[in-house]
């Protein structure tokens, strides 16, 4: 092996360990501000109320969507125990009104029309269900209570991870909401969010800090 072979293999090798170490550079960044962006995100737990009792009054809850059924056959926990922290709120008089917001991207598939219908059969009047059908995202809802309907302090009613990502949105917007905590649900509806949930908490600090994201619609 020639002199300037040699040299070309250990410039290909320096070059492989440089490359590596980089890669390994920014996956150690990626993780810290990960890690970073869901220590924001939970500190807004100090917002979010688990007992009703002990949450201040409200002019108005933003009901955060979610499908009815999943699967095609199961009915989501996670949407009756939000329509039954809601309705709760209603009947306790700690809102008068409750905004449903939630995904209508679809002709078949329309968070809001399931959720209003299942408030209404809990006994809450079709007249104080004001409707959002333009909730895609979280962001999207929390911003439209504002832009759309005119309201900056309210109760977001979701569950608590939930909560906490949408009061850190709303407030990094400079609204003033706080959150209720809806029951939580069983484990078999629970394993996909330990997942998916640090990555949205790091999307959501993107968004604010980073991206700048604007809601589908802004009315």
């Amino acid at each position: 092996m020639n002199f300037a072979v040699r040299i070309g293999l250990i410039l290909k090798k320096r070059s492989a360990r440089i490359g590596l170490l980089l890669a390994a550079a920014v996956l150690l960044a990626v993780a810290l501000l990960i890690l970073y962006a869901n220590d924001q995100v939970a500190r807004c737990a100090r917002f979010v109320y688990a007992d009703a009792s002990q949450l201040p009054d409200q002019e108005c809850a933003l009901l955060l969507g979610t499908a009815r059924i999943v699967q095609g056959r199961f009915l989501n926990e996670y949407f009756q125990s939000r329509i039954e922290a809601a309705a709760e709120l209603y009947r306790r008089g700690k809102v008068r009104r409750i905004i449903v917001s939630g995904d209508n991207g679809r002709k078949s598939y329309n968070e809001p029309e399931d959720m209003k219908n299942e408030l209404i059969r809990l006994g809450i009047p079709e007249k104080d269900i004001l409707m959002d059908y333009a909730g895609f995202r979280t962001l999207d809802s929390v911003l439209r209570a504002r832009n759309l309907f005119g309201y900056s302090k309210y109760v977001i009613v979701s569950q608590q991870f939930h909560c906490e990502r949408a009061v850190f949105l709303a407030r990094a917007h400079g609204m003033e909401p706080v959150g209720f905590a809806a029951r939580e649900v069983s484990p078999r509806f629970r394993f996909k969010r330990y997942f998916r949930e640090p990555l949205a908490r790091f999307k959501a600090w993107l968004d604010i800090y980073i991206l700048h994201t604007r809601p589908h619609f802004e009315k």
